[in-house]
């Protein structure tokens, strides 16, 4: 599946990832491929991605996460 994390400035990151895990507004949720799809809002917390077997962390500030036909698109404030 893809990952693309999108900032108001610039692309931060876009891959091939096994797994991402979400701060969402209303709990932490991991999307795995072939995901239902879905739109949440995303609160200050850490987010992670697992790539190439490394998992890789990052906090985020809040945003909206976007998942549909195995693309998770990322927008960050």
């Amino acid at each position: 599946m893809t990952l693309k994390i999108i900032s108001a400035e610039q692309i931060e990151f876009e891959g091939t990832v096994e797994a991402v895990t979400l701060p969402g507004v209303m709990g932490s949720f991991q999307v795995l491929k072939n995901h239902a799809a879905l739109i949440a809002a995303l609160m200050a917390g850490k987010m992670s991605y697992v790539a190439d077997g490394q998992t890789v962390e990052r906090d985020i500030h809040g945003g909206v996460a976007d998942v549909k036909d195995n693309v998770v698109s990322v927008c960050l404030y």
